[in-house]
């Protein structure tokens, strides 16, 4: 077992259902740990050298500018519509990087077993 893919994989899923439940039940909240562990998640994705690392590092920078200016402008604009579509868009790059991250797992072979 990976550890560093356990935890990589982790803050991936983190980030998809965190944007979920932020799209559930609109909370200032929900949106603020959506962008931090969106962010933890791209810091994750630096240096790591995989065949497909440089497109799930470029949907993870996607997802946190969506996510970031959707909080901002949810916290001192108050308009929720805003905030909302960003956070649309930043599922689409969190399920975007989750396709990603299953295309490489089918790719690679596991040896440890």
């Amino acid at each position: 077992m990976d550890w560093g893919r356990i935890l990589f994989i982790f803050f991936t899923l983190m980030c998809l259902t965190s944007t979920i439940g932020f799209l559930f039940d609109p909370n200032i909240v929900l949106l603020f740990l959506a962008a931090a562990i969106n962010f933890i998640s791209t810091t994750l994705r630096v240096g790591i050298r995989k065949p497909l690392s440089s497109e799930l590092l470029a949907s993870s920078i996607v997802a946190d500018f969506h996510l970031i200016p959707a909080f901002l402008w949810y916290q001192i604009l108050g308009d929720l519509d805003v905030a909302y579509a960003l956070a649309f868009g930043a599922l689409v790059a969190n399920l975007f990087s989750i396709c990603l991250i299953l295309i490489e797992s089918a790719k690679v072979r596991d040896i440890d077993y």
